[in-house]
């Protein structure tokens, strides 16, 4: 199934959670941090500017709405919630 999402909207999937080993040895799931969420943009709308599909960005973590398609996750949020661009 693909989604195209409609005018200043973008549709990312989840970047891979990144395991945190505290010093008493319990791991912290990157969802349990109080940091940005990462993912890379699928699709983008036609009035999206400053983004294009391929790159990785950083959201909020309660930022756009949630949606789940063949048990994976994705996320359909506004382009300017979106903090910024991870560039490699």
């Amino acid at each position: 199934m693909k989604i195209k999402p409609l005018k200043d909207r973008v549709v990312v999937k989840f970047a891979s959670e990144e395991l945190e080993k505290t010093p008493g040895g319990i791991y912290v799931p990157d969802v349990a941090k109080e940091k940005p969420q990462k993912g890379t943009v699928l699709e983008v709308g036609s009035e999206v500017k400053e983004v294009k599909v391929g790159d990785t960005v950083l959201f909020d973590k309660y930022a756009g709405t949630k949606i789940k398609i063949d048990d994976v996750e994705y996320l359909i949020i506004k382009e300017e919630e979106i903090l910024g661009i991870v560039e490699k």
